[in-house]
């Protein structure tokens, strides 16, 4: 029989493999990792400011290559307010800050020791950087990166996608047909 306190390790263990928030589904336990400037983000939550996060981070894994023929990354805001003259009335709405198709891996590692994944496609939603609102008191919000491994011939159209805002990642994976889940995902801070 488990004791109390090993019930709690095996939690804490848990909680600490997975590389999205608490309570995001779906939950990632392989990590994606975001380069931002000359500076690899690991550790899932690092707070990061508007300037760091201003242009689109590169992406890629520093434990194994990845080795599937094209990915599609997004980068979700969990955080934006429903009230923006008021942000602390009323509750949270996502945000689609990216969603980029076509992404392959270079094969190389970079000066980092990342290895890289590359793609020339832009969208169909291009990259947003973080601007969350000054809010009293500050709240940070979550930028939660996914990768998903998908077919070379995957079109994805702005209509698929939906709304950015209120953008909800279940019924996006059910127009495209994803069927598996994302293979490695990682998310940072950004506070207004």
């Amino acid at each position: 029989m488990l004791s109390k306190v090993s019930i709690s390790s095996l939690l804490l263990a848990a909680l600490a493999t997975a590389q999205t928030p608490p309570g995001f589904k779906p939950e990632v336990k392989d990590r994606l990792d975001l380069i931002v400037g000359n500076k690899v983000i690991t550790v899932p939550g690092t707070s990061l400011t508007k300037a760091e996060t201003a242009k689109q981070p590169g992406i890629g894994t520093s434990d194994v290559p990845l080795n599937g023929t094209s990915y599609l990354w997004m980068m979700i805001d969990q955080d934006v307010p429903a009230n923006f003259a008021n942000p602390s009335a009323g509750g949270r709405r996502t945000n689609l800050h990216a969603l980029i198709t076509g992404f392959k891996p270079t094969g190389q590692k970079d000066a980092n020791g990342v290895w890289t994944l590359t793609s020339t496609s832009t969208g169909p939603i291009t990259y947003t950087g973080p601007a969350p609102p000054a809010e009293k008191p500050p709240y940070a919000h979550r930028y939660v990166s996914l990768l998903y491994e998908v077919p070379a011939t995957l079109s994805v159209s702005k209509t698929q996608v939906g709304q950015t805002f209120g953008f909800n990642l279940e019924t996006f994976v059910k127009n495209v047909g994803l069927v598996d889940p994302p293979v490695r995902a990682n998310y940072w801070n950004v506070t207004g």
